[in-house]
């Protein structure tokens, strides 16, 4: 009996060769953890892997650890819901703003030696910042981990037939098995593992899907077909109106809320990819690091966003009209179902289970980039400053593996309530929000601007963060208040999100510089190293122009604006 409430009814059989990658990928996972447990005797070991990862290392684990299942999951559902416009997030929401990371901010977070973005803040505004966003983003870290888990379980209970809770359990005591062994150093190496699975396992359907459309015209004249609508194949040419589009944003918020606000604030001030940065062995390294990530990002779309294009051209006529998590009635398909509906479509014997495992390798990625961040936060930013001053080396590693097995547990908890949002990505998007883009606002005055001082930063920092809270709230409680906040009264919930980031990042810089000015600045010579201006670019070996960083991030560029004229 008990056995039966592990196991529901699933969509569709597994072949032998499907379970047996599934568990060789188990398997070789585990391994690796115990094998690193060998090489990690420091924190430093467990927290930046001993800083001695290459750039093409740091770079593909920077990018492996935002490519979760709910990144494959999410936004092939968002691309169901919302069209080609999800493609921003990956494009404008990403490339200029990993650019600017490589090449403006990771000399002051790698030349300062910190730990984390807490530890920067620490060095520039005092105790009491660090402190509020060392617990924030410590909140933040386990409830994007528990949405990796949600998103899991979701494969598991679809294409598998397994009970949610029993899904969720399996995978979280793996990925705690071997990040607490490991720590930062495993977590980087599975996630270039796992970049290489998911790529080979989720290629699987945009071939497949446009083989059975007839190519890219082809799949446009489907969704044309079933939509009635061009309004989802367009990526700028539909963003003049909001009424034009599935959305039902203007240009102004993906430029502003999404590519400055949303993007910047996510790709330069999150821990969880800035640590991957941080353990390059050279600031060369860590330099070129976002600049890889943000050649490998422009194609990402490829393996997420096309299919759920593929879905909206191929599902209607199979019978299957997908909706929100919120409103589906029993067995009906949601939105989050997508990609596991056509890897169900298109994979036989064998792909099946590389499909499946790809996704899976997506959920520890993503899962495992979070507890790690976390570990870290917890351990040098709540755990050493406010429990234990004098902390040794000892008990700093020691907090870290407990930390890592409490981040994990912790996450179980808040995977439910991803359940409450029409798509995964409405609640990441509302999570970033929240904690991400005002501290986007404190980070970027603390580098550029020598006026901005400790209280301005806490309380600027705090307005932000609470104002974004209250307005996400106040569209709860009052449905009609979403007009108000996104400027009209077509816009969806991802439309909302956007422009909130934008005003919760305003209210950050308002309230921080207007603070900043009644208060009193730090002296010039503690600002070395921590703020333009007196932050020198330490002496470092000449390098022929094909090897330095500006000229990959202005080759990346122009390739970046290529894409955005060709699918306008």
């Amino acid at each position: 009996m008990i056995i039966a409430a592990l196991f529901a009814t699933r969509l569709t059989p597994l072949h032998w060769l499907d379970t047996t990658v599934i568990i060789i990928y188990f398997a070789a996972v585990l391994g690796l953890g115990f094998l690193l447990r060998k090489q990690t005797h420091t924190s430093e070991d467990f927290f930046l892997a001993g800083r001695e990862m290459s750039a093409w290392v740091a770079g593909i684990s920077f990018l492996a650890a935002n490519m979760g299942a709910l990144e494959l999951m999410g936004w092939a559902a968002a691309a169901y819901q919302y069209g080609l416009l999800a493609a921003h997030w990956y494009w404008i929401g990403a490339v200029p703003a990993m650019l600017f990371l490589g090449l403006v901010m990771m000399p002051f977070y790698y030349i300062s030696r910190s730990h984390s973005v807490p530890g920067y803040l620490k060095l520039r505004f005092g105790e009491p910042t660090r402190a509020l966003c060392a617990i924030s983003f410590a909140g933040m870290t386990v409830l994007m981990s528990g949405i990796n888990m949600f998103a899991m379980a979701k494969v598991m209970q679809v294409v598998l037939g397994w009970n949610m809770n029993f899904s969720i359990l399996v995978s979280s005591l793996t990925v705690a098995v071997y990040v607490t062994m490991g720590g930062l150093r495993s977590a980087i190496l599975n996630e270039v593992l796992q970049f290489f699975l998911i790529w080979a396992g989720a290629l699987v359907v945009p071939i497949l899907g446009l083989i059975e459309t007839g190519g890219w015209s082809g799949l446009k004249a489907r969704i044309l077909a079933n939509t009635a609508s061009d309004k989802y194949l367009h990526l700028w040419s539909t963003l003049g109106h909001f009424r034009s589009n599935s959305m039902g944003i203007h240009w102004t918020g993906i430029v502003f809320g999404l590519g400055f606000v949303g993007g910047l604030g996510y790709w330069t001030t999150d821990f969880l990819v800035v640590q991957r940065l941080l353990s390059a062995k050279d600031l060369r390294s860590a330099r070129m690091a976002p600049i890889i990530g943000a050649w490998f990002k422009m194609a990402v779309p490829l393996i997420v966003i096309l299919p759920g294009l593929i879905g909206l051209a191929v599902l209607p006529g199979a019978g299957l009209s997908l909706v929100g998590e919120g409103a589906a009635n029993a067995g009906q398909h949601t939105y989050n179902e997508v990609l596991p509906l056509l890897l169900i479509r298109y994979a036989g014997p064998g792909l099946l289970g590389l499909g499946i495992t790809a996704l899976i390798a997506g959920f520890m990625s993503g899962m495992a980039g979070n507890v790690s961040a976390f570990s870290a936060v917890w351990t040098y930013d709540i755990y050493r400053p406010l429990m234990k001053l004098r902390a040794t080396d000892h008990d700093l590693l020691s907090v870290g593996r407990w930390s890592t097995v409490l981040g994990v547990l912790v996450s179980i908890g808040t995977a439910y309530f991803a359940m409450h949002f029409s798509s995964i990505m409405d609640y990441v998007q509302a999570l970033f929000s929240f904690f991400v883009t005002p501290l986007f606002g404190t980070v970027i005055l603390g580098m550029l601007w020598k006026r901005a001082t400790g209280p301005g930063a806490f309380w600027g920092l705090f307005a932000g963060m609470g104002s974004s809270i209250a307005m996400w709230a106040w569209v709860q409680i009052q449905p009609s208040a979403l007009q108000i906040m996104a400027l009209s009264n077509d816009a969806q919930p991802m439309a909302e999100n956007l422009y909130r980031m934008l005003w919760s990042w305003l209210v950050c810089l308002i309230v921080t510089i207007g603070v900043s000015l009644f208060t009193r600045p730090a002296p010039a010579e503690e600002l070395a190293g921590l703020v333009y201006g007196y932050t020198a670019d330490p002496e470092q070996k000449k390098y022929p122009l094909v090897q330095q960083p500006v000229f990959w991030a202005v080759s990346a560029a122009l390739v970046f604006l290529w894409l955005q004229w060709l699918f306008r």
